[in-house]
This record gives C-alpha cells, sequence and structure tokens, in this order.
C-alpha cells in the first residue's frame, strides 16, 4: 500500500510539474523578430510566395510551429536554420498534435507546420532562428480587378514586404509604406507596424513597364522592416550616469569575422562581453583607444577619422561561410553625464536612438511623467517600467523623457 500511494503522489506531481511548466511556457513568447516578404505570382492565379524569417526563443524549446492560415492553402514549403544554412525537418501537424508536442497553447482548430530546430534554444536570452518558405494560395488575399490586381490582407506580423509582379506598378497603398525599385524591376512595398493591431494592407497595382536600371540614388533606401539592431537600455541610479545596455545584431555577410562597436563621444564604455545568441557561446571582447586602434590594423567607415579621444570594442568570431550568419549580443555598461542625470528629482534622459527598435528600462521605482518622442510603457517581469521606442522611418528619434520616484501609495 505504501508503495502504491507513493506512485500515486508521484504521478500528481508529475502531472502538476507539467502543468507548471506549460504554464511558464504559455508566458513566454514562441517568437520574435518576424519579418516576412510576399512575392506575388502571376495575376489570377491567387498564389504568392512567402518567405519567413523568424526566431524562436523560448528557452528549451527544440521545435518551432508556424500556423497555417485559414483559408489559404499551402505548398512548396522549406525551412532553413539561419545560423547555418542547412535545411532543417518540418511536417504539417493539426492543432491538437501541436498542444502536445511543444505549442500548449495551439488552437486546435488550426493547422502547423512544425519544424524540428537544429539545436533547444539557449537559456538567458539565445535564439533559433529559422527561414521558412512557402507558397500559399489564397483568392479573397489576392485577386484582379479588372486590369488591376489587388492584395487585401490583415498582417499580424509587424514587418513585411510585399513585392509586385513584374509589368506592375503601384497605383493605390493604404498603409504608410517604403517603396523601392528591386534590382530586376519589380517594386517593393515595405513597412514595419508599430501599432498593437495587424496591418490590414490593401494594394491595388495596374499594367505598367519600368526599367530595371539601378536609381541615381542607389545606398539611399535601406529597407527599415528588414534591419536587424535593437537596443535596451537598464538604467542604474540616475546620481552615478550610468546604464546598464544589449544591442543585438545579426551579421549575414560571407568572410565577416567581427562586429566593432563604435563608443559614443561623451560616453565611457565599462565591462563589454558578447554572446552568440544561436549558441548560447561567450564572445571574447577587445576594447581599443586611440593609436591602439591604428596598431591594430583596423579600418571602418563608422569609426571615422581616429583620434586619440576614438574608442572601440571589437568582437572577434569565426569568419562566416556562404549561407551562414550569427545573431550578436554585445553588452556594456555606459557612463555618459550629459545625456543621464538628476535634476532636482527629476531623473532626465535625453538621448537620439537611430535603431528602429529602441527600449529604456527605468531604475526601480521609478515612473515616467514626460517623454518628447511617442513611447509604449510595459512593466517588466521584476515590476520596473519598460518604455519601447520604435521607429518605422529611416531617421533618428529624439528622445528626451523625465521620470521620477513613487513615493508613498
Amino acid at each position: 500500500m505504501r508503495r502504491l500511494g507513493a506512485l500515486i503522489v508521484a504521478a500528481a506531481l508529475a502531472v502538476s510539474w507539467s502543468a507548471s511548466a506549460q504554464t511558464a511556457q504559455r508566458r513566454q513568447p514562441q517568437e520574435a523578430h518576424g519579418y516576412t516578404r510576399y512575392e506575388l505570382l502571376a495575376p489570377g492565379s491567387g498564389k504568392f510566395r512567402i518567405i519567413y524569417d523568424i526566431t524562436a526563443v523560448r528557452t528549451g524549446a527544440t521545435a518551432f510551429f508556424n500556423p497555417i492560415r485559414k483559408g489559404s492553402v499551402a505548398s512548396d514549403e522549406s525551412v532553413t536554420d539561419m545560423a547555418t544554412g542547412q535545411p532543417l525537418k518540418f511536417a504539417q501537424v493539426s492543432g491538437d498534435s501541436a498542444k502536445t508536442t511543444g505549442l500548449p497553447e495551439a488552437d486546435p482548430k488550426s493547422d502547423y507546420i512544425r519544424v524540428e530546430l537544429a539545436h533547444p534554444v539557449p537559456a538567458d536570452g539565445g535564439e533559433a532562428r529559422i527561414l521558412i518558405e512557402k507558397t500559399y494560395e489564397d483568392a479573397k488575399s489576392y485577386y484582379v480587378d479588372g486590369a488591376d490586381l489587388i492584395f487585401d490582407r490583415g498582417l499580424g506580423i509587424k514587418k513585411n514586404a510585399v513585392v509586385l509582379p513584374k509589368g506592375y506598378v503601384l497605383t493605390s497603398c493604404n498603409y504608410p509604406s517604403q517603396v523601392t525599385q528591386e534590382a530586376d524591376g519589380r517594386l517593393r512595398i515595405s513597412f514595419y507596424n508599430i501599432t498593437p493591431g495587424e496591418a490590414p494592407l490593401k494594394l491595388r497595382a495596374s499594367p505598367g513597364n519600368l526599367s530595371a536600371t539601378p536609381t541615381s540614388v542607389k545606398g539611399k533606401f535601406g529597407e527599415r522592416a528588414k534591419q536587424t539592431r535593437d537596443i535596451v537600455y537598464f538604467l542604474q541610479a540616475p546620481e552615478t550616469h550610468a546604464f546598464d545596455l544589449y544591442h543585438d545584431y545579426t551579421e549575414e555577410k560571407a568572410g565577416v569575422s567581427r562586429y566593432i562597436n563604435v563608443v559614443r563621444t561623451g560616453s565611457v564604455a565599462t565591462n563589454p562581453s558578447a554572446r552568440n545568441l544561436d549558441t548560447g557561446e561567450a564572445i571574447p571582447a577587445v576594447h581599443l583607444k586611440g593609436e591602439e586602434i591604428t596598431k591594430a590594423g583596423i579600418d571602418d567607415p563608422e569609426i571615422g577619422k581616429i583620434t586619440p579621444s576614438s574608442e572601440i570594442v571589437v568582437f572577434n568570431f569565426k569568419p562566416l561561410k556562404p549561407g551562414q550568419s550569427i545573431r550578436l549580443r554585445m553588452s556594456e555598461t555606459y557612463t555618459d553625464r550629459g545625456r543621464y542625470k538628476l535634476a532636482g528629482d527629476e531623473l532626465v534622459f535625453d538621448r537620439t536612438f537611430g535603431r528602429a527598435e529602441n527600449a529604456v528600462v527605468l531604475p526601480k521605482g521609478w515612473v515616467l511623467t514626460n517623454s518628447s518622442a511617442p513611447v509604449t510603457v510595459s512593466r517588466t517581469e521584476d515590476g520596473r517600467v519598460r518604455l519601447d521606442f520604435n521607429n518605422a522611418r529611416p531617421d533618428e528619434i529624439e528622445a528626451l523623457f523625465t521620470a521620477k520616484r513613487v513615493t508613498g501609495g
């Protein structure tokens, strides 16, 4: 009887652990950094090619689940591990199967593409980056109207691009977007949706031929939605003028073997470190100033003219092979008396942000009181206030804000 009782207790604990593990999984997002490219195929076919760049971020996950939208028929699928460039195994599964094989929150009424990841997602912010390619047929989203073609689809992924077929020109677009002519002459309509809802995108294109000659302002049309740089600041007590930060970046060019972080004039950088987010492995940091940069033979246009006050941090890694990429996280502590300070009882932070995604976490017990730039506000798990300054435009944000310590209450 004692043995039976022990088995019953063990089984109950296992069920309880499983339930708590699933609850913890639900709290942690499955994915981040989504970018979708829709290449419209022949008008009248109702078909478009989808190239979906997405990152699995749920710690320990061994599979990723991509839902198949209701009303769409998927074909010609393939999945690639972005870090290695190697194909990944995948299968179409039901919602019930997804719930029991890695996605507790799966919709039983939906089907999913279940991708076997190359390795479990590393802890502490690790990632598993994958590229899903497939063709959808959906005549309700992509159809013809007389001589024109229409793409009318709500897009929940925040970063998107739609590429028109050759021989068509854009005549109507209801969502603020970048428009770029690609090397083969096709037009790309691209946007970063910084609102909390999906983008109700509707495009109209008409027949028309364009030459494929390069634009006279080549290099001025970087696709904002495709950029991979983001940064998070963790403010220390304002009287210290210091903040910890990490910034993430994906390098994709074959042969590249280092990342150079240029320390902004007026700031002092300490405690540099880096990680390969794909594997969780540490990457050595080399801190160089003035003549040390010249002696190391480093010549990079981002550094500019090297002076005694020039300062960089270099992170070296194995040269990338064709088809490979690496996701880097660089961490440092900055001290900046001019841009982060205490004025009376008020914290003042005044800094420009050039990335599309920028976040600042206030010291514990402080709340936002003024912000010159539009910002979204949330709470971190430890109760601190987080400010997100997301910018869909290709310019900088002038982020001046103040905060005060909460008293009483």
